[in-house]
């Protein structure tokens, strides 16, 4: 079969013909129908994090069961499914208490080892949905409903980690909101659901005007301003000309910051317009020290929380809003590419650009 895989030495995307993998006793081989690629997957290949090597890439999958292991007894071929990509414990205190993206043997299929110790999930199952076929444990796929298709079925799990954000925001019906780099693939499906989690104002924050406003017809019925730091003096990021522009558009500040941006001064900014008691969820992974004391945290009694992902209820919670018609996703599907065009979809990503929204993207075999 043909498969898209992460190979020793390259942060290449290689096209490689291999096995369909061999099922044990309590596994499930999913034909694949749509697998999406995201910046988040191509950062980590990078970063060196994938512990076994040569492997499949691709965290995010959907299709169709084939095949099932002697001791599956919940699942039947042909249906219709999608897969959670979390490899944890399921024993541990943050396992048991659906935080399973902190558990301290996570791993996550076609993307990258996080846990330490022993991983004998990830030594079994590291390979991921850029494939004709994928080998998945039985535990760890969800059925996919009718009205959902193949393609976004393949993504909830950035709807889910979405999902967890605006939970992590405490966000109260009628808040404003901040959202940096929301022209991301998670940024747009946080706008996407702003509507479902109350909120009455989205401040969105990005590079180019033209790609923020694509994003804001998302929000539907949500009040929505757009700050394209583009159009910012140059030299905004020491002056604090955004920190400015927020103050003007929000006077009385806003009730949460959701911050995506993976470096840069917009995080540390953009919290400079949170209100007394406001919150900012960053997930962007910025390794760049925010420019405000601990001082200026305690006195507007600010609560900071770090996220690093969805939980298996984030991702039942966003199946149940597709399933029901409550949400429609389809519009967030902007790319499409063959399987055997994944390497030059990797290259669309890198080197994104222009007034195009580029939101999500899948690989279809």
């Amino acid at each position: 079969m043909l498969a898209a895989r992460a190979h020793s030495g390259s942060p290449a995307v290689h096209l490689d013909q291999i096995d369909v993998p061999e099922l044990g006793p309590d596994e499930v081989l999913v034909k694949v129908a749509a697998a999406g690629i995201s910046p988040g997957m191509l950062r980590v290949l990078e970063m060196g994090r994938f512990t076994h090597l040569p492997s499949t890439l691709g965290p995010d999958g959907a299709g169709t069961v084939v095949a099932v292991g002697s001791m599956v007894d919940t699942l039947n071929e042909g249906e219709r499914v999608r897969i959670h990509p979390n490899l944890n414990c399921r024993n541990c205190v943050h396992c048991r208490s659906d935080r399973d993206m902190m558990c301290p043997r996570l791993a996550i299929m076609g993307h990258g080892a996080f846990g330490d110790g022993p991983l004998p999930l990830y030594a079994r199952y590291h390979d991921g949905a850029l494939a004709e076929y994928v080998r998945v444990p039985d535990w760890l796929i969800d059925p996919l409903p009718d009205r959902v298709s193949f393609e976004v079925g393949a993504k909830v799990n950035h709807l889910a980690t979405a999902a967890r954000a605006l939970t992590c925001a405490r966000i109260a019906p009628g808040a404003t909101v901040i959202l940096t780099a929301a022209t991301g693939s998670i940024g747009a499906a946080t706008v996407l659901l702003a509507n479902v989690f109350g909120i009455a104002r989205l401040v969105l924050v990005g590079r180019n005007r033209q790609r923020l406003a694509a994003v804001s017809a998302l929000g539907g019925s949500v009040a929505t301003d757009l700050i394209a730091t583009d159009e910012l003096p140059s030299g905004w990021g020491a002056d604090g000309a955004l920190s400015h522009a927020l103050k003007v558009l929000l006077p009385h500040g806003a009730d949460a910051v959701i911050d995506y941006t993976p470096s840069g001064p917009t995080v540390a900014q953009s919290a400079g317009a949170l209100s007394t008691g406001g919150c900012l969820v960053h997930l962007g992974s910025n390794a760049d020290p925010p420019q405000w004391p601990l001082s200026t945290v305690m006195m507007n009694c600010w609560t900071i929380v770090g996220m690093r992902g969805a939980t298996r209820n984030d991702s039942d919670y966003i199946l149940a809003l597709l399933g029901s018609g409550a949400v429609s996703a389809d519009t967030l599907i902007t790319h499409r590419y063959p399987l055997c065009d994944t390497p030059e979809a990797v290259r669309a990503l890198r080197e994104r650009g222009g007034d195009q929204p580029m939101w999500m993207v899948v690989a279809q075999p």
